[in-house]
Formats: structure tokens, C-alpha cells, sequence
């Protein structure tokens, strides 16, 4: 969770590097004016949003966390995410436009790679949701519920339905519902890990 300036900043910068993003120049800039990467917008103010939310409580900082709250509202809509904040660590790589609905009491770690028709959230009315690790791939169309963990270094299938717990690390899952398929080295999936 961001709880400074240097967090700030050093998630954005995880985040641009699992994005695959170059560094912003003043060409990158007029470019983006024309043709705007809106996953990149998105990531760049939910980071924003959490930064300001975690760590100022001066008036004018809750007067501009007001209007980031509207932005970052507006463009959620407008993709198709229902993400909120301080859910992901450094690292987010969202891969494409389209429905992700997140339950606001799920944590995933660092370096979450992951498509569009994702559902994770709590089941049964529990306000329980899934504890995910670092380095986990979720590929499209996966369903997490419940009161669950997933370790570091999974990668969950396509269409998998995901309602029990995991222990091994750097496995693949999948299936619906999910369960184990086989050992892999997530490296040769999340590509910045190297």
C-alpha cells in the first residue's frame, strides 16, 4: 500500500515497467494527446488516488481527492473496471480493456498480470475476499471467490473458476472448478519479471 512519496513513485514506475511503457519525453506526450493509452491513464490516477486517499489529510488535498475520486470514477466506467483502490501492489499489468470486478477487501501482491472478464471477490455474503501473491498471471475470463489464498508465481487459466486455496508456488491452475495442472517458471509468462 502507498504510504509516501517515494511509494508513489516507485509503484508508477513498476507499473510502467509491466506495462511495457517508455519513459514520457515531450514527443510520448503530444502522442498521447492524440492517441491516449487509457489502461495507462487509469493506472497513472488509481496510483494517484491511492497516494492521495493514504497520505494527505490537509483541506485542499481532500478538495483534490474529491476530484480524482470523479476522475477515477469516470474513467473506471468508461473501461469497464471496477477496481478500487489499494487492492494491487507495484507491478500491475492490466492487459486489455473490458469487465474487471474486484471485491474492495481483496489483497494481491506485486506484479499481477491480468485480463479482462475477471471477477474476484467474497462469496456468501462474507465480507472475506482472496489473498493473491506476487508474480500471478490471471488470464481472461477467471472467477476467484471466497475466503482464499493463491501463491506467489501462479498462473490461473483461461475461464478457470478459482474457489479453494493453493499452496505450491510457481504452478499453473486451472479448470472450473480450478485445480492443479502442472510446475511452470511464470517468468516465461510475465516477461519484466526477468
Amino acid at each position: 500500500m502507498i504510504q509516501s512519496k517515494k511509494d508513489y513513485l516507485a509503484y508508477l514506475e513498476a507499473d510502467r515497467i509491466a506495462l511495457g511503457k517508455k519513459k514520457l519525453t515531450y514527443k510520448r506526450s503530444l502522442i498521447q494527446l492524440v492517441f491516449p493509452d487509457y489502461i495507462w491513464k487509469f493506472q497513472r490516477l488509481l496510483r494517484e488516488f491511492e497516494y492521495y486517499k493514504n497520505t494527505k489529510k490537509d483541506f485542499l488535498s481532500k478538495i483534490y481527492l474529491l476530484i480524482l475520486r470523479i476522475r477515477f470514477r469516470k474513467l473506471s466506467l468508461k473501461l469497464g473496471f471496477s477496481i478500487p483502490i489499494n487492492v494491487f501492489g507495484p507491478g500491475l499489468s492490466i492487459v486489455h480493456y473490458g469487465t474487471i470486478v474486484i471485491n474492495g477487501n481483496t489483497k494481491i501482491g506485486a506484479n499481477c498480470r491480468i485480463h479482462a472478464s475477471t471477477n474476484i471477490g467474497a462469496s456468501n455474503g462474507s465480507s472475506k475476499a482472496p489473498q493473491i501473491g506476487d508474480n500471478v498471471y490471471i488470464a481472461p475470463g477467471v472467477i476467484i471467490f471466497g475466503d482464499i489464498t493463491i501463491p506467489n508465481n501462479t498462473l490461473i487459466s483461461a475461464n478457470s473458476t478459482v474457489n479453494k486455496s493453493f499452496t505450491e508456488e510457481n504452478t499453473m491452475i486451472a479448470g472450473s472448478p480450478a485445480k492443479f495442472i502442472k510446475f511452470i517458471d511464470v517468468k516465461n509468462i510475465i516477461k519484466h519479471l526477468n
